[in-house]
């Protein structure tokens, strides 16, 4: 290397030497500036917290300044629904209690006393069980006409029952005019009101309360039997015999009356029987009679309550019921007293009736479980 070249080589290294103070006081300076940044951007966080903190503030001022009122009507949709229905019936609540649980508790009263009216109101005296002692003991007429009254409901009963179900399973199978035969059975209780009920009771031109639907069956009197026998060809039969056919048909009417409300409910029964029991019963090869018996009485067996239930609580409030006419006639001689009386024990004899059918029939009943 030449002396030339050596000397520019040192002036180079000598410039460099020079720089690197420079580049020092450079980095100096940025690093004193950093910290003058740093302070810039917390400040700025600072204020941003500060202003989030107002705002949350404000909006937890806003919600505590809603009035109360105006909080509750934020009502969950169930809940809502749920005071509609109270709602809906409260009107039935309110009128069950001063159209129906304070007369009955009135009555209830009456009967412990012997009334009377006065001006101005009903005059109660003599507190006790005077009035149910008269009605059992004294009055000749309450309790014949109760003991005929059970008589004729155990009799009826198995009747309306046997026939409600016959004509269910008939109704039941598809035929032309099955719609028309429906209507028909189910048209006594539709028409059973107005003057219709009081033409069948007999109420349209005596105004009493019995001995209705008799003139609907005066055709099955004692001497059309006997005509209707010998038609048949059938001669010398004793008085004793006729009289109970007549006995037997003068209540078709009746019986034919007083079936439609059974005939429905075992009908929805029969139509509520699965498709996999009568399928199983005809792959088992059951015949009709097995199918009835095994399948058929056992799922309509619920309904059985229910129809018993109807049955014997409508023949005890029939308007032809001679106990029902002792005591409306009472309460239209103004003995109100003596009247719930016997309401009161009619009431008592029906329930324990009640009682003990639901107890035996409950044990026969066939409930499916899931």
């Amino acid at each position: 290397m030449s002396d030339i070249e050596k000397t520019n080589a040192e002036n180079e290294e000598l410039e460099q030497l020079k720089d690197v103070p420079e580049v020092k006081l450079v980095l100096d300076e940025s690093e004193d500036d950093a910290p003058a940044v740093t302070e810039d951007a917390s400040a700025e966080a600072a204020a941003n917290e500060e202003a989030s903190t107002e705002v949350e503030e404000k909006s937890y001022a806003s919600a505590a300044a809603i009035p109360a009122k105006q909080k509750g009507l934020k009502i969950p949709y169930e809940r809502r629904k749920a005071l509609y229905g109270y709602g809906f019936i409260a009107l039935w609540f309110v009128g069950s209690i001063y159209f129906f649980i304070a007369p009955l508790i009135q009555s209830l009263i009456y009967s412990f006393h012997q009334t009377k009216i006065v001006t101005g109101g009903m005059e109660m005296s003599n507190p006790g069980f005077n009035n149910y002692y008269n009605a059992f003991r004294k009055d000749q007429y309450y309790l014949p006409a109760l003991t005929k009254m059970l008589k004729d409901t155990l009799l009826n009963t198995p009747l309306i029952l046997v026939f409600s179900v016959f004509i269910a399973v008939i109704l039941n199978q598809k035929f032309k005019g099955r719609t028309a035969a429906r209507a028909i059975f189910f048209l006594p209780v539709i028409i059973a009101t107005g003057p219709v009920i009081d033409i069948i009771n007999g109420n349209m031109s005596t105004g009493g309360y019995a001995g209705g639907s008799e003139q609907f069956s005066s055709m099955f009197e004692t001497d059309l039997v006997d005509q209707l026998l010998n038609f048949l060809g059938v001669y010398n039969i004793s008085d004793q015999l006729t009289e109970v056919i007549s006995t037997l048909t003068s209540d078709i009417f009746n019986l034919v009356w007083k079936c439609g409300i059974q005939i429905l409910l075992f009908l929805s029964a029969l139509q509520g029987i699965p498709f996999s029991a009568k399928e199983a019963a005809s792959m088992e090869g059951a015949t009709a009679w097995e199918y009835f018996w095994k399948i058929t009485v056992p799922y309509i067996s619920p309904m059985l309550i229910a129809s018993l239930v109807y049955t014997i609580v409508d023949s005890f409030v029939d308007p032809s019921n001679e106990v029902m006419t002792l005591v409306l006639n009472q309460s239209k001689q103004w003995e109100h007293g003596y009247s719930a009386a016997m309401a009161w024990a009619y009431f008592a004899i029906i329930g324990v009736i009640l009682a003990i059918v639901l107890a035996i029939i409950n044990k026969f009943v066939y409930y499916e479980v899931d």
